[in-house]
């Protein structure tokens, strides 16, 4: 049985996010933080396993996450699924739903999620009134493509040992970012079959490929997921380096 997303009023105020704290975050003008915090309808609390977003389904709404982890995907009639990317606090999703009138993918948590609540009605005026914010959603939707530019990369060409280093280099990376992983909390939510699932690999070869990597000394293996232990090593046998840091925008 599906589990169900449960909607609250506001709870953390535009005012006092936490993520407007993060120097990682562009700051909002005046004008933008008053125009966004009328934008913010509710929030929305959802558990590991909820599906927030359906394929297919007409939300009225666009979130962008406040905590926790998620992933996008795809699934076949026949049940395969294809995990397209990850979604961490800043990130904004339902954009696609918006503008194309429908949903092209499905998004469920990973962890317990709690995200904003925006209404798709009032989006034109953003674009009318908030060319800033406007530039911002732009960057966003261009930054989603440059990742999916980079996992396709790494399913098309890279081995089997380099995908897994590179993904889970890749969310090393987003989770410190994004604040939710630290040098003392660097623990990924992520399952083998989740790792199967994003990198187009059976779960028999993604256990023995994680499996060379723990022997290593990469990864620690927990059973709901696992510790990075040296993500440059991870880095070094993907071939892959994260983009130079620089400060990003979020709604």
């Amino acid at each position: 049985m599906a589990i169900e997303p449960r909607h609250s009023p506001i709870r953390v105020s535009c005012f006092e996010c936490p993520l407007r704290h993060m120097k990682r975050f562009r700051p909002f003008t005046e004008s933008e933080l008053e125009f966004v915090s009328t934008f913010k309808r509710g929030e929305l609390v959802a558990d590991p396993g909820t599906t927030v977003l359906v394929e297919g389904a007409r939300s009225a709404h666009l979130y962008t996450v406040l905590s926790g982890w998620g992933f996008r995907y795809k699934i076949l009639e026949d049940g395969r699924r294809q995990i397209l990317n990850y979604i961490v606090p800043g990130d904004m999703i339902g954009l696609q739903g918006a503008v194309m009138a429908e949903m092209q993918h499905s998004v469920e948590a990973l962890t317990p999620m709690t995200l904003c609540v925006f209404e798709r009605s009032r989006l034109f005026s953003l674009f009318e009134l908030h060319p800033g914010l406007s530039f911002d959603l732009t960057w966003l939707a261009a930054r989603e493509e440059c990742i999916l530019d980079e996992h396709l990369l790494s399913i098309g060409r890279r081995s089997a040992l380099e995908r897994a280093s590179y993904l889970l280099a890749f969310l090393f990376d987003r989770g410190m970012n994004a604040g939710i992983l630290g040098d003392n909390h660097r623990h990924i939510p992520v399952t083998q079959m989740h790792f199967a699932d994003t990198l187009g690999l059976s779960i028999v070869h993604t256990n023995k490929t994680l499996k060379k990597l723990a022997d290593r000394g990469l990864i620690r293996w927990r059973e709901r997921g696992c510790d990075i232990v040296d993500p440059l090593g991870l880095q070094e046998i993907s071939g892959w380096t994260p983009a130079e840091q620089r400060v990003r925008p979020f709604i």
